[in-house]
This record gives C-alpha cells, structure tokens and sequence, in this order.
C-alpha cells in the first residue's frame, strides 16, 4: 500500500502567520482540516513533510512508494483517484502547480523534493481544483469548501431533530449526536448549516448559512452569525461574526464585530473587540506578506484580520482594515494599533514592546491546562523557534515607534 506524505511548498511562507505552527495542511477550512479531507479520500492516515522546526510533532513518515501531496490543495473525489494511479517518477500538475508526485526517494527538505519532482515525467489535471495560497482564500474560498464538506460529511447519516424550540427556514441543516439547539433562528436558504458533536448554541442565536460549528463549541446568546463561517472546536463565540474562519480552541465570547477574518488556534478576543473590513476610500485592501516582507494587494474590497495562534486582545480593542497580527501577542488600550503586529509583541496604539517568552508559554500552558491540554515540550520549542524567527520583526516595530516619536 503506498504512503502519502503532504508537502508544504512556498505556500507556507506565503501563509503565515497562521502557519508560523503548523503545516499548512493541518489549517482547517470548511468543517475540517485539509488534512482531514485528504485522510477521508484516500482513507489513510497522512504523514507531514514540512519546516525542520515543525517536524517534532508533524513528522514525515517514508516507505518504499511514497505519493507526495501538495497540502494546500483542496482534496477531492477525481483528485485524489488520479494521485493513487500515479507511476511512479510522475508528476502531477496544475497551470504550474505541483499537485502531487510518485517517488521511491525519502525526502527530507521541501527544496530537494520540489527540485527532483520537475525532472518528473508531467501529467496535467483537467478538472478546477481549490488551492490555498494565502491567509484570506481561508474566508475567500470557505463558502464553497463547506458546501462540498457538508455533502460529503453528512451523506448516508442522519440528523439529530431539531428541536420545536427553533425556527428553522430552509431544509439543509445537520445536527451531530449530543449538541443542545434550543430558541434559535436558522436560515439555510443560501447554505447549509453543519453543528458539531456536543455543540451548544444557546437561546436567541440567529445562523444564516453556510455554517460549520466543530465539536465542543458554544454559540452563546444572542450571536449573529452569517455565512460562510467556520468555528473550529471547542470555541466560544458571541456577538457578530461574518464570514470568518476560526481554528480550534479560540474564543470571541462577547459583543462586537469579526468579519472577512481568520483567527488561529489558542487566541482570544476581549468584549467589544471590532475589526474594520472595509476602507473609508472602498479601495482594495492591502495585507502584510511575511514571503515579500511588505504589503501586498489582496485584490479584495473586504478583508478583515488575520491573527496566529496564542494571540490575544483586551476590551475594546479596535483593528483597523487589513491587520496582521502574529503570534503570542498580547495587544490592548485605545486607539487603532498599525495593521501589522509582529509576534510576541505586548501593547497597543500607544506602542509595543516585546513580550518575553517565558510568560507567553507560562500563559500558553495555564490557558491549554484549561481544556485538559498540556503545552508539550515539542509545542515549547515551536514558539521558541517563532519568538526567534520573529525578533526582526519586533526590531522593525522598534525602529518605527521611534521615528514616530522623534
């Protein structure tokens, strides 16, 4: 039986921060992760080929006939049937874009595989496929990922019954086993609503599709939620949330306003924390590009904020159009902050400074204790690596506060 191993490409650089942790396939869009959708169609587990610092807990794993697949691809039914009829030394591509490769070869760099991958015997494939480039195609494109992963989820199964209690417009909703659905308005006209094992979405909530709510989450009372947004598990969300992507483990609990957005794992937002996701000019929003090192065209008229894993932010806290912010920062007080907040950095409007690694992973651990996780020494040394990865990012901000003040 062969052996798949997802590679990350120069998609991971283009990524971050939200990959700053994590391969890029272990992102989650629609209901699950891309990992998830390529376990599903090729019915294996996968192992990970991705940065050195990263394999400790997202090891790659060889055999003598290994099918590399590129993990920012959307898996799909012909898709991944093409890939397991893959010989070997063939190279399956894209417009350009390597989509998978056959190789007895055991790599262990993403430069060395791609390298020896375009030497390969070239197969073009026909079909359009879904390809994740950059952090905004997570919202960009979810709405068309959730309806695929709700087809393919809930096929053949059978939903919980919604109880008299709610209002129901529309017929496309899924209910998994244990989650509590009580006074709630749900309109599926315009796609469908998936609600995870055990999820509670509480009384006054109103849903308009599409919608995924992962396991363990809760909607609290009153949240607005339109589509297409998807809420990892384990979450807490309240107040008004459009089209946002949330991963696991992350909380908007309160008031206030996420929209075009993606918030990694482990963050959380104080009450009455907005994103703006339009520009006062209607002008197309530019984004930070950690691959170029400047800001970039997203080509989009809404686009929110984007914010790594283990990132936090008081009351109040407002983010102007188009903000980045990294990992295991920790940002509060009034006024608008700038619209690229480098890792690790600890403050506001006002100005940053940097916030030290031990107490970040001190937070880390006590914030992960809370649901029964333990902040593993594989996942200390990944956000050692990122606090140093970053530092010249911080010095930049640095040098910015003082231009400004001087």
């Amino acid at each position: 039986m062969s052996n798949f191993v997802l590679f990350d490409d120069n998609r991971w650089e283009q990524l971050l921060p939200l990959t700053f942790t994590k391969p890029v396939a272990a992102l989650r869009i629609g209901i699950d992760t891309i990992t998830e959708k390529w376990n599903y169609y090729l019915q294996t587990k996968i192992s990970y080929l991705t940065q050195n610092y990263l394999s400790e807990k997202f090891a790659a794993y060889f055999t003598e006939d290994n099918i590399y697949v590129n993990g920012g691809v959307i898996a799909n039914k012909n898709l991944a049937n093409t890939i397991q009829n893959l010989k070997s030394s063939s190279v399956l591509i894209k417009d350009g874009e390597i989509l998978a490769f056959r190789s007895s070869e055991k790599y262990f760099s993403t430069h060395s595989l791609l390298e020896h991958a375009r030497s390969f015997s070239a197969i073009e494939f026909e079909e359009n496929i879904i390809s994740i480039f950059r952090p905004w195609h997570l919202f960009q494109f979810n709405d068309s990922v959730l309806k695929k992963d709700f087809e393919r989820i809930t096929k053949g199964k059978s939903s919980q019954k919604l109880s008299s209690t709610n209002t129901l417009i529309g017929e496309n909703i899924f209910i998994e086993e244990g989650a509590i659905v009580e006074a709630a308005i749900i309109n599926t006209n315009k796609g469908p609503v998936y609600i995870g094992k055990d999820v509670e979405i509480m009384e006054g909530c109103m849903l308009r599709g599409s919608i995924a709510i992962g396991k363990g989450s809760v909607i609290k009372m009153g949240a607005k939620i339109y589509g297409a947004t998807t809420i990892g598990t384990h979450c807490k969300i309240g107040g008004e949330v459009n089209n946002a992507v949330i991963q696991n483990y992350s909380n908007k609990a309160h008031e206030g306003y996420l929209g075009n957005a993606v918030l990694g794992e482990w963050c959380n937002l104080g009450a009455d924390t907005n994103n703006s996701n339009l520009k006062n000019t209607y002008a197309e929003v530019k984004l930070w590009d950690y691959a170029t090192q400047k800001f970039i065209n997203t080509g989009l008229q809404f686009c929110g904020l984007i914010m790594g894993d283990h990132s936090k932010c008081g009351i109040n806290t407002m983010f102007n159009t188009g903000t980045v912010v990294g990992v295991s920062s920790n940002i509060f007080g009034d006024g608008y902050p700038r619209n690229f907040i480098p890792s690790y950095s600890w403050g506001g409007a006002s100005g940053f400074t940097t916030y030290k690694l031990k107490d970040a992973l001190l937070v880390a651990e006590i914030v992960m204790k809370r649901k029964e996780i333990i902040l593993s020494e594989a996942d200390k040394n990944i956000l050692t690596t990122v606090y140093a990865l970053s530092e010249r990012h911080r010095k930049g901000e640095l040098i910015f506060m003082r231009k400004k003040i001087s």
